[in-house]
């Protein structure tokens, strides 16, 4: 895969603006007349370009996994070390970096795009993606086998109370109950480990907060 980028960097205007789609086109037809006469399939070559564009303009070897709405978290604990809850599920995915300083050059274009710093003297940070995903950082010292980064997507749309019921994860009349209490203004404490669904169940309990009220959010990164 490197190969190949190193091959449409030496041939791309790095100085000059293109658009996204002027890009793919550009790395595909550099691509295509690279490896068009070889044993490559179809499917693999659009594989590699899709690698190729991701690694200009997307997040590299984990941009699959931000566009696969089935995955709701990507833990990155180095490089080439990547894991990935899908369907609540937690596996070990196929893909990785190509060296180090790539997923610290990720890591450091993610954390400045919300003006935040990450480096040894301040080795954790937490951020998110355009889309509202949490993400969070742990660079060297504190990370012990290198830069790490955990990725918690959310979905385009949040489960209702009604869904949680309907999934088993809360009895109707609990949820009838927790209803009445937002409603009636009560103070709600949400508490739980990492994982647990404190943020769903918190998105879906503020659908119980009346239009005509105002709500404030006191939060380290905006979710």
């Amino acid at each position: 895969m490197r190969k190949y980028k190193e091959e449409v960097t030496d041939r791309l205007d790095l100085s000059a603006h293109l658009s996204d789609e002027s890009l793919l086109e550009y790395i595909e037809e550099t691509i295509f007349a690279d490896v068009g006469h070889s044993r490559f399939t179809v499917s693999e070559i659009q594989r590699i370009v899709r690698r190729v564009y991701y690694s200009f303009r997307g997040l590299d070897a984990i941009q699959p996994l931000m566009d696969d709405p089935l995955v709701t978290e990507i833990m990155v604990n180095g490089h080439d070390d990547i894991f990935i809850e899908r369907g609540g599920e937690l596996s070990k995915y196929d893909g990785k970096f190509e060296s180090r300083e790539k997923l610290e050059d990720i890591i450091q274009t993610i954390v400045g795009k919300v003006n935040r710093m990450v480096n040894e003297s301040s080795p954790i940070v937490d951020a998110r993606l355009p889309d509202g995903s949490r993400v969070n950082v742990v660079l060297p010292p504190i990370a012990l086998s290198g830069p790490t980064m955990t990725i918690r997507k959310f979905p385009e749309k949040p489960l209702l109370m009604s869904d949680l019921v309907q999934l088993g994860a809360i009895p109707e009349d609990a949820g009838n109950l927790l209803e009445k209490l937002v409603k009636a203004k009560y103070n709600v404490f949400i508490g739980g480990g990492t994982g647990s669904g404190k943020t769903t169940f918190l998105n879906a309990l503020s659908h119980f907060v009346p239009e005509q009220e105002r709500v404030i959010t006191i939060e380290d990164s905006a979710e």
